[in-house]
């Protein structure tokens, strides 16, 4: 379980293919204090620590990470927004986020405002994922970061960033056309599953 508060950017080294498997090797300032099976959410997506030194971790993303994620496009150099797993009795800054990506999203547009970073973002629909899985000033993620909407519609939403997080976090590298990760908020999830079991076929 994570709170989707971004702990530090890691910067991509090594990419490694095995099989149908990708290992990713990345630099970041905590490296030193992590322990092989630990659990980190990278741009929103939960992987397992497999080796680790004090400059340095790897992690490993199978095919249906790479597939569901946009981890299949991270190149050398990219960076990313990095979180350790909450421990029990710490502040929940953020909210309630799992790690587990539900559909990737598309940068739309970026909007630079006296003080503010207005994005907005575009996403498919499916039936684990409606057109509505957001609503205004509801919490969503997106690439790991924990967000407050904005406006909501149909496939879209956007999201106002503050100077510290469009800074401290990989939003700033964003541009038009751009793929990121979104978990949508686990309450709506579980509302929606709950809603379309009651409603009648083609509703």
């Amino acid at each position: 379980m994570f709170t989707g508060i971004i702990e530090s950017i890691g910067v991509i080294e090594g990419i490694e293919k095995e099989g149908s498997n990708v290992h990713f090797t990345l630099r970041c300032p905590f490296s030193s204090e992590l322990k092989i099976d630990q659990s980190l959410a990278h741009d929103g997506t939960c992987l397992t620590v497999i080796k680790c030194d004090a400059k340095r971790y790897t992690v490993t993303a199978i095919e249906e990470t790479l597939i569901r994620t946009r981890l299949g496009s991270w190149k050398l150099g990219d960076q990313v927004n990095l979180e350790r797993c909450v421990r029990l009795g710490d502040r929940l800054d953020g909210h309630m986020v799992q790690g587990h990506v539900d559909t990737t999203g598309i940068l739309i547009s970026s909007e630079s405002r006296e003080g503010s970073y207005v994005l907005k973002f575009e996403h498919a629909s499916t039936l684990e994922n409606p057109a509505w899985m957001t609503v205004p000033k509801g919490s969503v993620t997106i690439n790991g970061i924990s967000l407050t909407v904005v406006e909501s519609t149909l496939n879209s939403f956007s999201i106002a960033l503050i100077p510290y997080t469009w800074k401290e976090t990989n939003m700033h590298t964003l541009v038009p056309r751009d793929t990121v990760n979104l978990e949508f908020d686990i309450f709506g999830k579980y509302m929606s599953k709950i809603l379309s079991a009651r409603l009648p076929a083609g509703s």
